[in-house]
């Protein structure tokens, strides 16, 4: 058993979008990654994804039933996105985030582009 402190584990992360593994429990990873800017329009088909902000704040834009809505997760706070919900998060500024979900979840979902990250760092 080791602890973890989040606040040197972002240090260590330099860039965005690129999750990185901060602890592993019952087949699910806990991930910590920055946001900045807007990521890619996307959907999971077999998992639902947390998202609880540690510094910043972040958009979670959604799309559902062919309406498009929008909303602000603000530090303290996550939001559990359903699996089959097309999704983008957006930040205006540097966002820390930190994300739990199964091992297999491809960042991207269900696509595949320059933010997809197949192969995760350990911190």
């Amino acid at each position: 058993m080791n602890k973890i402190n989040l606040s040197k584990k972002f240090s260590l992360i330099k860039d965005h979008w690129n999750p990185r593994i901060a602890g592993e429990l019952n087949g699910q990873y806990l991930k910590l990654v920055k946001f900045q800017r807007p990521f890619t329009w996307h959907h999971h088909d077999n998992e639902d994804e947390m998202f609880f902000v540690i510094k910043g704040r972040f958009r979670m834009d959604f799309r559902e039933d062919g309406r498009e809505r929008a909303e602000w997760i603000e530090p303290g706070e996550l939001i559990i996105v359903p699996r089959g919900v097309e999704h983008r998060p957006f930040a205006e500024a540097e966002c820390e985030v930190m994300l739990f979900e199964p091992a297999s979840t491809l960042n991207t979902g269900n696509v595949e582009d320059a933010f997809t990250r197949k192969q995760l760092e350990k911190i």
